[in-house]
């Protein structure tokens, strides 16, 4: 059994890791870089090493330093998590050369699998199903189109050594085959440092399917069911399910048993996924062998009951597989949504930023909820922006696409640009209910997935008026309780004034700076009119804490605001719209207490006016700070002297934290 853990990851990968190793009694070594140094997984770990700066290339891929960490910290073993180096077989011989478990398969077989021209060899000689194709030495220009015209169009082109959609160029004609193939070995060669391509049959519409296998260091070897994983986006998974739908038990069974050959035949041990190509016809062709645990694992875990991770230990420490192949049963359907800090209206580009305000659905045996960061932590443009993967279970395929429909609705995130509306938008899809599925499906229903269905803008207007409008009446009334007699009739007449109803106007600016007045007036029964310049719309309101229950010309919703000093940020099921809020510059210097002066918002430190030691007079702007293209003046609340200046240029800051403390001269 392993004694100590040092997981060589980072994010929802280390805390996976991390929580099973502890239910286990194994105690766990976090490694970090420098912009990981509060990262919940460094939090969760009994230890943690220090590894380098930011870049994963001077820290996390360091294969000296992790092996120097385990050192440090007297780990028997290290899990590579999956990424970075988890397919590495100079690592995993590295280890081996110090004495440390490699919690993954052997070097050789990493190597095996490493090379896609290798691996089809190999596939070939198990008798598992492949694609028409050249995956040969021979990689003279002219070899290659001879090779093509012989497989035909069209045809794909794929780095040997590749992965993630890099070197792959899809050709349509015998035409444009000597451009992408250029094309391709460039990509391969500045990607991998290798230009070897191979050639294959590309099929226009094809499913990913994969299959979970296990092996053990005593030549034991099963599969753990299939997962469909077709909703990609930029070659990259985004949903994924299992089992795979519509597959007859004779497939399943046959794709199973073409995975643990692959896996035997290259002396495979620990977990590790086969990837098929799933054809219109019902026939399934080899992609290639993933020699680590998957990021779409929890699916797997949903359906068949098991903890991979718990396997992956045990294996890992010389135990046989827990069960055996006639002990396998699957139960039920899970699907998992990756939740990214990403724009799919910009092809998908990574969001980076802070996460301001995250509320999450309610964990139980039906939602699951994988993640590395919480509310206030910060996504960066060094790592992969993942913020979750939502997994749903339900008895039924149905029953769970309706779960995991519900469950992001009930997800609350501000402070990024996510896909949490994209990812509603794909499973509540017809064609995804149907499970009409294929590679394709992004490009082929475009049109469906795409804006925000359901509610206009100006209902996203009214709501954050009204909320806004409520939540100071209800502050207001709070107050009156405290100061006046309660039993007084004064103190129960809402918006009630001596000449009419209460007015007022709210002011919100849109993402480009531009206002929009929001007239609100509330009469004597509680009933606001909300005056959104095209139209009128009678509304009431309820609020519990964030959630808003409103009735907008008949019409109940139910949505959570989220408010700073600076913004208001509708949610209303899985759509999101944020208003910026003009806030006074003198608020800031109101702010201040006992000398320290705290973030009026969430933003960023343009401006520094002063430096320690300094002397300062009352009203003096110390500090800006920007948001939302508005900035805000942090000032000197009385004449005193400079402290502290706990921040620079170009820091972000939260709502609340100090930012300078003066002392005053009494």
């Amino acid at each position: 059994m392993l004694r100590k853990l040092l997981i060589a990851n980072r994010g929802e990968i280390a805390c996976r890791v991390i929580r099973t190793a502890r239910q286990m009694g194994v105690r766990t070594v976090a490694v970090y870089s420098d912009a990981d140094e509060t990262a919940m997984h460094v939090g969760l770990a009994d230890e943690a090493v220090r590894l380098g700066p930011a870049p994963s290339s001077e820290s996390y891929l360091k294969i000296d330093r992790v092996l120097a960490a385990a050192e440090q910290t007297n780990a028997d073993a290290i899990h590579p998590g999956y990424g970075f180096l988890s397919e590495n077989a100079g690592f995993a011989r590295r280890c081996a050369e110090q004495g440390i478990v490699f919690v993954g398969p052997p070097a050789d077989a990493i190597d095996a699998m490493g090379n896609k021209s290798r691996a089809k060899e190999l596939m070939e000689k198990a008798d598992v199903p492949m694609l028409p194709g050249y995956h040969g030495v021979d990689q003279d220009p002219e070899r290659l189109r001879e090779e093509a015209e012989r497989i035909g169009f069209p045809l794909l082109i794929k780095a040997a050594m590749g992965g993630g959609g890099k070197g792959m160029r899809i050709v349509e004609s015998a035409d444009r085959f000597d451009e992408a193939l250029e094309l391709a070995r460039g990509e391969s060669r500045a990607s991998f440092g290798d230009e070897t391509v191979l050639l294959e049959r590309f099929l226009t519409h094809p499913r990913h399917v994969e299959v979970q296998v296990f092996a053990d260091q005593h030549g034991g070897a099963i599969y753990l069911g299939d997962r469909d994983c077709s909703i990609q986006r930029r070659h990259q998974k985004i949903i994924e399910e299992a089992p795979a739908p519509g597959l007859s038990d004779e497939t399943r069974r046959a794709m199973g048993e073409a995975s643990v050959r692959a896996a035997l035949a290259i002396g495979y041990v620990g977990a590790g996924t086969m990837e098929f190509l799933y054809g219109e016809d019902g026939g399934f062709y080899f992609m290639e062998m993933n020699t680590r645990l998957q990021v779409e694992h929890p699916v797997t875990e949903m359906v068949t009951g098991q903890d991979l991770v718990k396997w992956q230990l045990l294996v890992a420490g010389g135990e046989p597989l827990p069960l055996r192949q006639e002990d396998v049963h699957l139960r039920g359907h899970a699907i998992e949504a990756r939740i990214y800090a990403e724009d799919p209206d910009d092809d998908f580009k990574p969001a980076p930023g802070r996460i301001t305000f995250m509320t999450e659905p309610e964990p139980s045996r039906h939602v699951r909820i994988d993640s590395g960061v919480r509310e206030g932590d910060e996504i960066t443009s060094h790592y992969d922006p993942m913020i979750a993967k939502l997994v749903c279970w339900d008895e039924q395929r149905p029953l769970a696409v309706r779960r995991i429909n519900r469950a992001l609705e009930e997800y609350r995130i501000v402070g990024v640009t996510h896909n949490l509306n994209f990812l509603a938008n794909v499973l509540d899809s017809r064609p995804f209910i149907a499970g009409d599925l294929s590679t394709r499906f992004l490009a082929d229903h475009a049109a469906l997935l795409t804006g925000t269905h359901g509610l206009s803008p100006l209902r996203f207007q009214a709501l954050a008026a009204l909320f806004l409008a409520e939540n100071q009446r209800v502050r207001q009334r709070a107050r009156d309780a405290r100061t006046n007699d309660p039993r007084s009739p004064w103190s129960d007449l809402p918006g009630w004034r001596l000449n009419g109803p209460a007015r007022g106007t709210v002011r919100l600016l849109d993402d480009e700076g531009h206002e929009t007045l929001v007239g609100v007036e509330l009469d004597r029964n509680g009933v606001y009119t909300l005056d959104l310049g095209d139209q009128e719309v009678r509304a009431t309101a309820q609020l519990d804490g964030n959630d808003l229950l409103a009735e907008l010309d008949g019409h109940v919703l139910r949505a959570t605001v989220s408010v700073t000093r600076s913004a208001v940020t509708v949610h209303f099921r899985h759509h999101v719209h944020t208003f910026a809020l003009p806030v006074p510059t003198h608020e800031a210097e109101d702010e201040a207490a006992g000398g320290q002066l705290n973030a009026p918002i969430n933003g960023i430190v343009v401006s520094v006016l002063c430096q320690e030691g300094q002397d300062v007079s009352r009203g003096a702007t110390l500090m800006v700070v920007e948001a939302m293209k508005m900035q805000y003046n942090i000032c000197a609340p009385e004449d005193g002297k400079v402290k502290d200046v706990l921040y620079q240029v170009g820091d972000q800051v939260l709502e609340g934290q100090p930012l300078l403390v003066v002392d005053g001269r009494g």
